[in-house]
């Protein structure tokens, strides 16, 4: 066996998964990109679930960020196609609903990664008890809080677009989920 994600149990509380090893087959799969957010890859997304050898071929299991996520069949095909220039053909892409993907599971990388590319990162999500009120977001361009919420719905459905009110420039927030 190349992988095996650690056992999630429900979503609060789970966690994304540990990197296994340094197999080759979880490094091609880690290092496909995220078509909606290029700088990311699935792996800083927290959407790779496992790799794994089986009797019929490598398993590879992804975690959609929400369901009906129009991303998760160019995600498929682009890691059908990394398996393919690295020489396997015999991969099969599972996607896996349960547990429900969270941005807890995004690395610290790729909020990092984010923020360079001009979106800000989720912020933590509350684990129970009294929801915290966000009243502003930190600009990614010029690092100003006093940003305002243009719209509930951004570039794609798991961002929102905000505006910056010292620097004027319009910004993605990808939502906490």
């Amino acid at each position: 066996m190349v992988t095996r994600a650690a056992e999630l149990s429900g979503r609060v509380g789970a966690r994304a998964p540990e990197r296994p090893d340094n197999s080759a087959a979880w490094r091609t799969a880690a290092a496909v990109l995220d078509p909606e957010v290029p700088v990311l890859t699935i792996e800083d997304l927290g959407i790779l679930r496992s790799v794994d050898e089986t009797d019929d071929g490598l398993l590879v299991t992804i975690t959609p960020t929400y369901s009906g996520c129009p991303a998760m069949e160019a995600i498929r095909a682009d890691l059908l196609a990394a398996f393919r220039d690295a020489g396997r053909d015999d991969v099969r892409v599972e996607f896996v609903l349960a547990p429900a993907w969270t941005t807890d599971w995004m690395s610290d990388e790729g909020k990092r990664k984010l923020e360079e590319f001009g979106i800000a990162p989720p912020q933590p999500r509350p684990r129970d008890g009294v929801v915290a009120l966000t009243l502003s977001l930190r600009c990614p361009q010029c690092g100003s809080p006093d940003t305002r919420e243009l719209s509930r719905f951004g570039s794609t459905a798991c961002k929102s677009l905000w505006v910056c009110n010292s620097c004027a420039e319009p910004f993605d927030h990808f939502k906490a989920i």
